[in-house]
Formats: structure tokens, sequence, C-alpha cells
């Protein structure tokens, strides 16, 4: 028996190797098909395939953690046999008369890209909305604060950050005197985002009442701004009439008027008419998948009281809100739109983003633009409080300085603007940036809108941006140094996942 034994043991030792090896191999066989199978993006399909068989054992582990998109399979079961939540608006829906009057003839450039903008979103454009902006944090909080405080019914808010700070205290108050009044409160905050600051928001909301959940909730235990599919939407919607949405997180960053340490430059919008039902109608899907409580009497995708939105005429602003995220049918939605909008430009194209790294069909359609006549600027932060974004960004700049566009680096504080304006006609707003993670990995909420005026007062916001920034030129960026061109050269093979 001993002698079994030991010439078990030895055989073991002269194969394991071997078993070890094929049993890697076939592990490799199998996720280079999934991901040839699943990913859309053939960069990112190639990426990982070469880190799966050039690193075996750590690219196969690598793609199970980061690289399996795990959230659309389980929003597809969560989601089996249930409704979308979609308000009936009808009512508030322009005809063809009303659209020629606020967008232009049928065969006119926006005219088609209000049409491609409801078939990538399969949501209606809405008419009869007023959209406020409100330029900065001081100005913002004070409104949704004061939205909060006039709560009758409901109030659902989602935020990627919500810091245990002065301001977030703040909100955190007056949520819960709104519980304490009988307001059905529901706060939503990304697992990371929670994360922020220390304790966590999310227990002092629990201690005085307030319905909080996390989205996603995740194992790290520290600070990580590169983590993958996060809600990185700013929604807050008040008694189903009044919406706020854009860049801004909860934050005391935010405030300027209190010199913060790290002072952050950022621009919110209110708004009231049927788009608020599109707010409302992200917000209600989202809690439901982070928390399995539905928002609605019978799960036939309609809302309940005190949830049911206020379907009504405030305004005379087109406008209509595209959520996009990596749970998607269509994860290239937004960069449709995007493409669209610049395609459709005649003019001028206005770009506020803190983080450039667009895909090169997003550079190749500012390039034509540009190449068109169109004048293209783009306006980026000139401190970015991300330094690897900032050395990616600076790296792949040639591609559209090369071709007419110009770059604006923007003085401090950082501005977190998001803004897209095309001829002063049309606009989109929200939280989405232009990099790989808001285009592709992150969970992001837009509103478009044709309204001449409004688009006309973000295109002169955006002027007067410009107006205090230093441009940048081609010959600069040629000219940094071989170490500073092999830094941001490095940073940018990681583009895909900043």
């Amino acid at each position: 028996m001993e002698a079994f034994v030991e010439q078990a043991f030895e055989w073991w030792l002269r194969l394991w190797p071997h078993l070890v090896a094929a049993a890697i191999v076939l592990v490799d066989i199998v996720l280079s098909a999934h991901a040839i199978l699943t990913k859309r993006d053939t960069r990112s399909t190639i990426g990982w395939v070469g880190l799966i068989w050039f690193s075996p054992v750590f690219g196969a582990l690598a793609y199970v953690l980061f690289g399996v998109n795990r959230i659309r399979s389980r929003a597809a079961r969560m989601r089996a046999g249930r409704a979308t939540i979609q308000h009936e608006i009808a009512g508030c829906i322009p005809d063809e008369g009303r659209l020629t009057e606020a967008i232009g003839p049928a065969e006119s450039p926006l005219r088609a890209l209000a049409l491609l903008g409801e078939r990538v979103t399969e949501r209606p454009l809405t008419d009869c909305n007023q959209i406020e902006p409100l330029d900065g944090g001081d100005i913002a909080y004070a409104a949704m604060l004061e939205a909060i405080h006039g709560a009758t019914r409901s109030i659902g808010l989602a935020s990627y950050i919500f810091d245990n700070d002065p301001t977030g205290r703040e909100f955190a108050e007056a949520l819960a005197a709104a519980t304490r009044r009988g307001v059905a409160v529901r706060v939503l905050i990304d697992g990371i985002g929670s994360t922020y600051s220390h304790p966590p928001i999310t227990g002092l909301l629990e201690e005085s009442g307030v319905r909080v959940a996390t989205f996603l909730p995740t194992g790290v235990p520290f600070y990580f701004p590169y983590a993958n599919l996060r809600t990185h939407r700013k929604i807050m919607v008040v008694d189903g009439a009044v919406g706020f949405t854009g860049g801004l997180n909860i934050r005391d960053g935010c405030r300027l008027s209190r010199s913060p340490a790290h002072p952050v430059k950022d621009m919110h919008f209110r708004l009231t008419g049927p788009v608020v039902a599109q707010l409302l109608e992200v917000f209600a899907e989202d809690w439901q998948f982070a928390t399995g409580e539905a928002l609605d009497d019978d799960g036939d995708g309609s809302l309940s009281a005190p949830w049911l939105p206020r379907v009504q005429s405030t305004g005379s602003m087109p406008a209509r809100g595209i959520r996009f995220g990596p749970d998607d049918p269509d994860i290239g939605r937004i960069r449709l739109v995007i493409v669209a909008a610049l395609a459709a430009a005649r003019k001028s194209v206005r770009v506020m983003t803190p983080y450039f790294l667009p895909d090169d069909a997003i550079c190749q359609a500012l390039d034509v633009a540009a190449m068109r006549g169109v004048e293209v600027d783009i306006v980026i932060p000139e401190e970015n409080n991300l330094a690897l974004v900032a050395w990616a960004s600076t790296s792949m700049l040639w591609q559209v300085l090369g071709r007419g566009c110009n770059v604006w680096k923007s003085p401090p504080p950082f501005d977190h603007t998001k803004l897209l304006v095309v001829d002063g006609a049309w606009a989109m707003f929200g939280s989405g940036n232009w990099d790989e993670r808001s285009l592709r990995l992150n969970f992001e909420f837009n509103v478009e809108t044709y309204d001449r005026d409004l688009c006309t007062r973000l295109d002169r916001h955006v002027a007067g941006v410009i107006s205090r920034s230093r441009r940048t030129t081609l010959e600069e960026v040629d000219g940094r140094s071989l170490p500073v061109r092999l830094r941001d050269g490095i940073a940018r093979l990681f583009s895909p996942y900043l």
C-alpha cells in the first residue's frame, strides 16, 4: 500500500504541470470565446484576448474580475417580465407644425438629429418644458434645498458622490425633515461614490429615517475613481414636478463661496414640464435595480402615488432625457447622438468637458466638422483632478488640433461642467463626460434641448469661459519633452478604462 501511494505521488509530480497547463489553456479558450462573443468594441476585444493569452493567469483573473459585464445579465434578470417605466405624455409631444416652428423644416439638419434621437433613445421629444441653468454649487444647492424643503409628496435623489461633510449633512437634514413630514424619500448613492468620505453619509441618512441604498456596493474599501460600472447619474425629482440634473455631486468642494481646499466649478439645471417624467422614469428603474423595490403599484410600468409625475406645461422648451449605460441594448447610444450632432453643425460646436478622451469615431467627427468650416472649440481644465486622465488626454490632442479644432484650457478652479452646444440652437448637458468611462462603462443621464434662447445662453457661457482660457496649439503638444511624451503615451494605453 505504501509503495502504491509513493508511486501515485511520483505520478502526480510528473503530471501536475501538464494538467495545470491544460487547465489554463482551457480556461483561456473559454474566456477568449466569451470576449469575442460579448465584446462589441473591437479594440476592447483585442486587448482582453491579448491579455488573456500573453499573461495567462493574471489576464484570465483580470478578465473575470473586470472584463465580464455582469450588469447587463443582472439587469436583464431583474427586469424580465416587467414593463419599462414610461409615462403617457402624448399631449406634450410636438406635432409637425410645432417641430417646424421650434426646430426647423423637415429637411433641416436639426430635424434629422431630433429623429435620430427618438430612434436611438426610444423616448419622445417633449414640449412645454422650462429649463434653468444653475451655474455653480452655491446657486444649485440653494435651489435643490428649497425644493426639498417645499416637498409634499415625494423626493427621489440619485448621486454619484454624496459626501459626509457640511454640505452633505445639510442635505441629509433637509431629507430627514421631509421624511418626518410624511414625504416619501428615496436616496440612491453609488457604491464607490459613497466611500469618498468617511464615515459614509449612508449611516447618517439611515439613522434619520431616510430610505437610502447604494448602487452595486463594492468590496473596495478605499477611494478608487477608476472603478467600472458605476452610476454616475445625478438626478433629483421632487413631487414629480421639479427635476434637477447635470454634473454636480453633493459635496463641499462645489461651494466656491466657502473657499474649499479642492474647489470644483460645475453647472446643474432645474427642469419643469413633461421632461421631468423622463428623469423620474430613470430614477425609478435604478432604484428598483438597486433595491428590488418597485415604485409602481402592480408592475405595469406606471408609477404610483406619491411618485406619479405631474405632466403639465410650464414653458416652451423642447427637451428629451437620454439615459445610457452598459446595460443598454445598444452600448453606442450616446456616441450616435454626439456624432449626429457634430454632423448637423453648420456654424459652431462648443464642447466643455473635464475629461476629454473620445474614441476615434468622435475625433473624426470633430475633425470633419472643422474641415467643413465649422468653428470647433473644445474646453478642458488647465489643471485636472485626475493626473492619469490629463496625461492620456494630452497625448491624443494632436488628433483634433491637426485638423483645425481649437483646444482651450480653462483656468482654476477645476471645471467639471459637461456641455455640448451646436450652432447656438441645440445643446446637451448632464452627467456624461467625453471619455470611455462615460461613453461605455458607467450609467449616465443627459438631456438634449432645441430651445434657441437657452442654447444661445449656453453658447455664450462657453464663449465666456474661452475668453478666460489659454489656447493649446499643436506645436505645444508636439514640443513636450521625450520623458513627458512617453509618460503621456503610456497613460493613453489605459484610455479605454480611464
